[in-house]
């Protein structure tokens, strides 16, 4: 048996590309082999097996990248002097056109990305909603006296979500209060019309930014909490146990923290009102307000329903609040990463159910003309 082998030779840019001997499975040149020594600037390329051997799959093999090259690059390849089979196995080959790969999986890689961000999207939901369900029967029972809730319980988290978070409280209420002093002041020195500063510090604080500021801090500081306590009892298998023990980590764990917060955030809203409306009568102090008249303008601005309207929208952030840091808790992972993440989420997505519900309360009260 001859070996297969192959020569080019190159006469005035035209290649003819010679095979000979035998090209069968495991001894014949490979198909890289041809188009390494496949000389350059070719205007032609011809193909000869006058001394051609046996042959198998091994042929058209190595000679199919060198016909896709040839293509590519638009070099004319004459295959006449090749066996009629070999022939009509290259034309079939090299007829098909070539798919882009990159492209291919571009597509397919976007559009797996969209199917799988909606599969996400639907479980995530899904989650959502059967947390709310669980914990709605959970509240049914509660009122009725039938679960396993803690009224210490209760009572360790407001003192945890509420007086231990005055202090930055007070601060970020005070300089609320003085910036919208301050903004208003812009416009009503103008006018002569600096006592009205308190008229817009006031119901500025009592119909929104006294309770949205709120929200904000208690998510950063309790709704992470909650979702890091939670998170480090799912690590170390506490809620396992307790399930385990027949004891509903719903009642024992979420609706003790959810209890809680929504009971101390018209608290801390109405006590971050009080300091923001002191906070701006420093402003206005500086703006030869004195403090009888500030006090009088402020009650002259505000009445129950402006001050019931934060109310109702604390209530409403609370909740939110210790949904997203419960329900990120309860469901993280194994792990201290998934610890972090869990917290990370419980933050972010209560910031989100927050600036969206306070669009939707403000657009209600519109509609209802308060």
């Amino acid at each position: 048996m001859v070996q297969g082998e192959f020569q080019f030779t190159l006469n005035d840019r035209a290649g003819e590309l010679q095979i000979n001997g035998d090209w069968l499975r495991g001894s014949a040149p490979l198909g890289s082999q041809l188009l390494s020594q496949l000389p350059e600037n070719l205007t032609s390329l011809s193909l000869s097996a006058e001394h051609l051997g046996r042959w198998d799959t091994a042929l058209p093999a190595a000679l199919y990248p060198l016909a896709r090259h040839c293509q590519t690059q638009g070099i004319p390849l004459t295959t006449d002097q090749l066996p009629a089979s070999l022939q009509q196995l290259l034309a079939l080959a090299t007829g098909v056109k070539v798919a882009d790969a990159d492209q291919t999986e571009a597509r397919h890689s976007l559009r797996q990305r969209w199917i799988e961000a909606t599969i996400r999207a639907g479980h995530r939901i899904q989650d959502q909603m059967i947390f709310i369900g669980d914990l709605t029967l959970a509240f049914g029972r509660w009122l009725g006296g039938r679960t396993k809730t803690r009224r210490r319980d209760i009572a360790f988290f407001i003192r945890q979500s509420g007086p231990e978070g005055l202090a930055i409280i007070s601060l970020i209420a005070l300089l609320v209060g003085m910036i919208l002093a301050y903004l208003g002041s812009i416009q009503l020195r103008q006018w002569g019309a600096q006592v009205y500063v308190a008229n817009l510090v006031a119901l500025g604080m009592v119909r929104e930014m006294g309770a949205l500021m709120t929200a904000v801090i208690m998510a950063g500081r309790t709704g992470a909490a909650y979702a890091a306590q939670l998170g480090t009892m799912q690590v170390n298998e506490e809620i396992d146990a307790l399930k385990v023990m027949g004891v509903s980590s719903m009642e024992f764990l979420v609706l003790p923290r959810v209890l809680a917060l929504v009971f101390v955030m018209p608290l801390l809203c109405i006590y971050a009102d009080i300091i923001g409306i002191i906070g701006g009568s420093i402003v206005a102090a500086g703006m030869d307000v004195g403090l009888l008249q500030y006090l009088q303008q402020t009650q002259g601005a505000v009445d129950w329903l402006d001050i019931f309207t934060g109310i109702i929208k604390s209530l409403v952030f609370g909740l939110l609040i210790a949904l997203a840091g419960c329900q990120a808790g309860i469901n993280c992972g194994r792990n201290s990463t998934a610890v972090g993440r869990a917290t990370t989420e419980a933050v972010v997505r209560a910031i989100v159910y927050l600036v969206v519900a306070d669009a939707g309360i403000n657009i209600i009260y519109d509609k209802l003309g308060i």
